[in-house]
């Protein structure tokens, strides 16, 4: 605890649409039960006495398709919860699998806005992959300790996908699944806990993973909001969704069967639908009420929200099933609580045949309002049923099972009435948000009393105090190359020196690059980061910053590294002179050595994370995972008051490629190694020059005109 206030706690959700007042739940793939679940987290933790405040960060969205709400930077939740909106790239609305490339800009700014805040979160939450790609940016920049969930995983989503018949080419296509799993492998060697909703998960899913520590992860199942769900009070018929479902049905009187979820083919509404038209039965016994999102124009949605309600279009035909099965078009948020009382009013089921479900907050929704279930046997539900024995698992494949078991359900008057008593009492007792704000304070306050945070070290003021940007340059193919130009660049250099202080990040140590800067004569830089990150030297006196050394140790484990890495064909361990303390450095010959994501493997499957850098094609880099360029660069930033943005990087290969990431402004000079930085190409922020080594440094300046002002300092 930071100090005797409470706690200040962050919790980041990327992706998808997040406001408070009337959430979109079911509007896309991407705003879904996610989205609940954070906001209902963030306002129960508000309310407990142990929080002084709560930060929900997501991505600022400015496009005309969706509302204007969520362009509004700041929106308070409850007393003591802030949700806050940052831009994070594009300011159109991209869903999540395209957000990978802006992570790092979203990540630099709220770096900036944590750095300004007068208390220090005591730890950040990041939900999902993409938050928890920036949770662990953050963790490491800001020494914060940092908890995860991960909601859904892409090991297991690639596993379904190929077996559903996709090609591995498609599915990363399609879902990027290979920068998703990168990140979730990120964020497991960086979390201090991962909480799951169910053992399942664990068991299951998170074991498929290199860095999969099970003794670091905690189950804290998702709490119901009880005020809002809750058994019926006998005047549902009266509202506004009841007459909605009204216009459907012929006989709106039946028992209803309420499938609540977003139009996602995961959630296997179309199986449900098969079961129900199949069964003449469950036909004459009740009526399916189907609500899977809100739509105005079904050819205006994604692809696949458009086949699965397409699908449900088809079938319903198919079976000629008019008069029996209701699928309202649009539902306020309040109205799903109503859904889940008139159900339960006219001793209905809830079906949930998902084919994966990692928990299942509409399950606990429709126990605390009193109607039982029938739910896939796969992940959540099972804990779900256990501690509530309020209904029946079933194969979500199997059309006759699921018919079957809603009948049991619909035709036992005792049994219906026993399971809506116990969902109701089950929920109270597993599933109410304060007992789980109780059991997260209870797992995440030790690890913050443990964390051990940065200790930067003192420095003198600058003696030049009117810089207020830098120039960081690669040294070798980038600054020196073009000896004409090089020449030009140190005279711009000279001349704005009281306005730009000047950086060096280079893979050589300290003695190399000196040797080097002097042969080409080349100004003594005001920071040094060599050895690829590692070292930090400020001042022409090339002070080192010992207490980035200190911080980066953290579980660096080289002597178990170069163990591991010894009988690997392809790689050569490089001379003396090109390794050091927090250094690594082997030839890596791409003919005969395994895929760096191959020996990244070897390290997680053997608890030793550490960053892989490739550089040219053929320089293999480990280093510490606390240490690359950029982060030292952001270091350095944090230690002379430099903001991010200020900041011209110019780099030529691999190795440079998370200094120009995010909001720097980074130039890719011509002579680059094309095939490591393309990536790049989608960043508004890097700028690819025409002209190569020191003359696309200068081409970069003149682009973003960034000694523009710098007459101002000269005077």
């Amino acid at each position: 605890m930071s100090d005797n206030k409470g706690l200040y706690i962050v919790l980041i959700s990327v992706h998808g649409l997040i406001r408070g007042n009337n959430p979109e739940l079911g509007r896309d793939a991407d705003t879904g039960g996610q989205v609940k679940y954070v906001l209902e987290l963030a306002t129960a933790l508000g309310r407990h006495r142990a929080v002084a405040r709560v930060d929900l960060l997501t991505r600022l969205v400015a496009d005309t398709a969706v509302s204007q709400e969520y362009a509004h930077a700041h929106e308070v939740l409850a007393p003591r919860v802030n949700l806050l909106r940052f831009p994070c790239g594009k300011e159109g609305y991209l869903p999540k699998e395209q957000l990978w490339e802006t992570l790092d800009c979203f990540a630099d700014t709220v770096s900036s806005y944590l750095r300004e805040q007068s208390q220090k979160p005591d730890v950040i939450h990041s939900h999902y992959a993409d938050a928890g790609y920036v949770g662990s940016l953050l963790s490491r920049q800001l020494s914060i300790p940092l908890v995860h969930t991960g909601h859904s995983l892409g090991r297991s989503k690639r596993h379904r996908l190929l077996a559903s018949g996709l090609k591995r080419d498609d599915i990363e296509r399609m879902y990027n699944l290979s920068r998703r799993i990168e990140a979730e492998e990120t964020c497991l060697s960086t979390a201090e806990c991962i909480i799951t909703s169910t053992h399942q998960e664990i068991e299951e899913q998170y074991s498929l993973y290199d860095f999969y520590r099970p003794e670091m992860m905690r189950v804290i199942p998702p709490g119901t909001d009880l005020n809002l769900f809750f058994p019926i009070q006998g005047n549902e018929h009266e509202s506004g969704i009841a007459h909605e479902l009204a216009r459907f049905l012929k006989e709106p009187d039946k028992p209803i069967i309420l499938a609540i979820s977003r139009p996602d083919r995961r959630k296997n509404i179309g199986n449900l639908l098969s079961a129900y038209g199949e069964s003449t039965d469950l036909q004459a016994r009740a009526n399916l009420v189907i609500v899977a999102g809100n739509r105005d124009d079904i050819r205006a949605m994604d692809e696949g929200s458009r086949k699965v309600l397409a699908d449900i279009l088809y079938l319903i035909d198919l079976y000629d099933l008019y008069g029996k099965v209701a699928y309202p078009k649009h539902h306020a948020a309040e109205d799903i609580s109503l859904l889940y009382r008139l159900a339960a009013k006219s001793r209905g089921v809830f079906a949930n045949p998902a084919l994966t479900e990692p928990f299942g907050l509409t399950l606990i929704e429709a126990a605390a309002s009193g109607l039982p279930i029938v739910a896939t046997e796969d992940g959540g539900p099972q804990d779900i049923i256990a501690n509530c024995q309020n209904g029946y698992l079933v194969d979500p494949l199997d059309c006759a099972a699921i018919a079957n078991c809603l009948l049991d359900v619909l035709e036992n008057e005792d049994d219906w009435q026993r399971m809506s008593q116990k969902g109701i009492a089950g929920v109270s007792e597993h599933y109410s948000w304060s007992a789980h704000v109780d059991h997260y304070l209870h797992v995440i306050q030790p690890i913050i009393q443990n964390f051990a945070s940065i200790q930067r070290m003192a420095l003198k003021r600058r003696s030049r105090p009117n810089q207020d940007r830098t120039l960081f340059s690669d040294l070798d193919q980038c600054l020196i190359g073009d000896p004409e130009s090089l020449v030009q660049l140190v005279d711009l250099l000279r001349v704005n020196n009281r306005c730009c202080s000047f950086g060096i990040a280079t893979g050589r140590r300290l003695d190399s690059a000196l040797k080097v800067v002097r042969q080409h004569g080349i100004p003594r830089p005001d920071v040094f980061i060599t050895s690829l990150g590692t070292e930090i030297y400020y001042t022409q006196q090339a002070i080192r910053d010992s207490a980035w050394q200190d911080y980066i140790d953290h579980q660096w484990r080289p002597d178990k590294i170069r163990q591991l890495l010894k009988e690997v064909n392809g790689l050569q361990l490089q001379p003396k002179t090109e390794q050091s303390d927090f250094k690594i450095s082997y030839f890596y010959d791409a003919q005969h050595a395994p895929a760096i994501e191959v020996i990244r493997h070897i390290l997680l499957k053997n608890e030793t994370d550490a960053q892989c850098i490739l550089s040219y094609g053929q320089f293999l880099d480990i280093l510490p995972l606390r240490a690359s360029k950029g982060l030292a660069l952001r270091w350095y930033a944090e230690q002379w008051g430099m903001p991010v943005h200020n900041i011209l990087v110019a780099g030529v290969s691999g190795a440079d490629q998370d200094m120009l990431r995010g909001n720097t402004l980074g130039v890719v000079v011509a002579n680059g190694h094309g095939d490591e930085l393309n990536i790049l190409g989608e960043q508004e922020s890097v700028y690819f020059a025409q002209q190569s080594y020191a003359a696309g440094i200068i081409e970069a300046i003149d682009h973003y005109q960034f000694f523009a002002d710098c007459h101002e300092a000269r005077q």
